[in-house]
């Protein structure tokens, strides 16, 4: 299948893998902007850009160029913000979410973060396709 990713954390860098171990065609990722860090200030990629960069994978950073890639599906592992419909809507067999907790009790960021300090003996992933809401 034609991939394309978005996705921005270490987290993320793990489906990443997956996918393309698998053999699919990622034709791109989507990862948020750069971010300077420390005292020099340099820009940092995120962990999911480093990735892609390394398996010589084009890296998106604004979204508006995502129709030119005529995906099959949109995997999206803690991008780090909303999609619109007219993302979700794109791809012909829609958008595949991957997120870090047993829906629905740990919605949002953090959600690992949130079942170890409720002290949750188990945690997961949930998988699901995505729509508006």
């Amino acid at each position: 299948m034609r991939v394309v990713f978005m996705g921005t954390p270490d987290f993320a860098v793990g489906t990443l893998k997956a996918i393309i171990e698998a053999g699919h065609d990622v034709a791109a990722v989507v990862t948020q902007p750069d971010k300077p860090r420390g005292r020099s200030k340099s820009l940092v990629f995120s962990p999911v850009k480093e990735e892609a960069v390394a398996h010589g994978i084009t890296v998106l950073q604004p979204v508006e160029e995502l129709r030119t890639y005529n995906a099959d599906v949109i995997v999206v592992v803690a991008f780090g913000q909303l999609l619109p419909a007219s993302i979700i809507n794109m791809p012909r067999y829609g958008c595949i979410n991957v997120h870090a907790s047993l829906l629905p009790k740990y919605r949002g960021a953090s959600p690992i973060q949130w079942a170890v300090i409720d002290g949750c003996e188990y945690s997961g992933v949930t998988t699901m396709k995505m729509d508006e809401g």
